[in-house]
């Protein structure tokens, strides 16, 4: 019998994976951004100097912990399994992509909940954009759109990412050779034994429920099916409580911590968001859980993920900046996000 065989399970998966969040709230992590998968890359493509703004650059252990996590649980119920062959450069520029738009938002689909929770009505303005591009990803699946399939490998092929990112971890703790910021998102993070640990639990746990922003949305549109959906309103239900008894909670659109309410460029992010993560066959958590059993493709992803990061931190603002007169206390989309988002959209 499967573990998460019936939707309340899936829901309770998601209330535990909700209490791990807080706890990483609770520890340190930036507001609004306890978890936040294409922030934390963009962190660790940082650490890595794969890009030079000093804000934001720490080797985030959760990205570590998330594909080990899904690594070590799949071995453990034999659900392993070593692929690659799916188109991976179409696979790396999706995952450019994703990263590109989900930095013009200022968070992935995981933290675009998260905001959502404290009352982020920036997060609800992008949620109509990454709908959109769910739903016109899942067009595209049922016209027939597909990257063509997946071939087994050796077993060592899957298990270079995991093995890869663990040693980058102990390297960096053991010599101290990555950059770190002294201020801004990158300067706050929980304890890195506790992140790693946590993480670990998540990424186990998004194994063996399936966990996926993108597919949450997709599975109700092509099958009238809200399981997964169910784990992401649990998880948004125990958020949202967490932020009101803390006093976080503000409902509005202007003074959120790292956020912006150019709502084009918020709604546009996202759509590009869940439209690659449909047709790549995950969104960002999604992508680390399954390169974690095994996929090389969704490591390939990964890579295009990374690289996105540091290119989107490096490139040099083209497009003028025009933020919202009506909210001036929010901060506007950077414009270096603006040109290479522009530029991806071209390609």
């Amino acid at each position: 019998m499967k573990l998460f065989d019936k939707t309340w399970k899936l829901a309770l998966s998601g209330v535990v994976i909700g209490l791990l969040v807080m706890l990483l709230a609770m520890s340190g992590n930036p507001a609004n951004m306890a978890i936040c998968v294409a922030c934390f890359i963009r962190d660790a493509a940082g650490a890595l100097k794969l890009h030079t703004a000093a804000p934001v650059q720490y080797f985030r252990p959760e990205i570590v912990g998330f594909v080990c996590g899904s690594f070590l649980i799949s071995m453990a119920t034999k659900e392993y399994r070593s692929t690659a062959g799916s188109a991976p450069m179409v696979r790396f520029l999706l995952g450019a992509v994703m990263m590109i738009g989900a930095l013009v938002f200022l968070g992935c689909p995981l933290r675009m909940v998260l905001r959502m929770s404290a009352g982020d009505l920036n997060a609800y303005v992008a949620l109509i954009g990454f709908a959109g591009g769910v739903a016109t990803g899942s067009c595209f699946l049922k016209k027939g759109f597909s990257l063509g399939r997946a071939y087994e490998t050796k077993s060592l092929s899957g298990a270079v990412l995991p093995v890869l990112l663990a040693a980058l971890l102990v390297i960096g703790v053991a010599t101290g050779a990555y950059a770190a910021s002294t201020e801004g998102p990158g300067s706050k993070h929980a304890p890195l034994l506790l992140a790693l640990v946590v993480a670990l639990v998540i990424g186990a746990l998004a194994q063996k429920s399936r966990m996926c922003f993108a597919g949450s949305i997709r599975d109700v549109i092509l099958m009238k099916n809200f399981d997964l959906l169910s784990i992401i309103a649990a998880l948004f239900a125990v958020m949202t409580v967490y932020n009101i008894a803390t006093g976080n909670f503000h409902l509005s659109f202007s003074g959120q911590p790292i956020a912006h309410s150019q709502h084009l460029w918020n709604i546009l992010g996202m759509y590009v968001v869940g439209f690659a993560a449909v047709l790549a066959g995950g969104c960002p958590l999604r992508q680390l859980i399954l390169a974690g059993q095994g996929s090389s493709d969704s490591a390939v992803t990964f890579l295009g993920m990374l690289l996105g990061a540091a290119f989107a931190q490096a490139a040099p603002p083209k497009l003028p900046q025009r933020p919202m007169p009506l909210f001036p206390a929010a901060r506007p989309c950077p414009a270096r996000l603006q040109s290479s988002f522009a530029l991806y959209c071209c390609l």
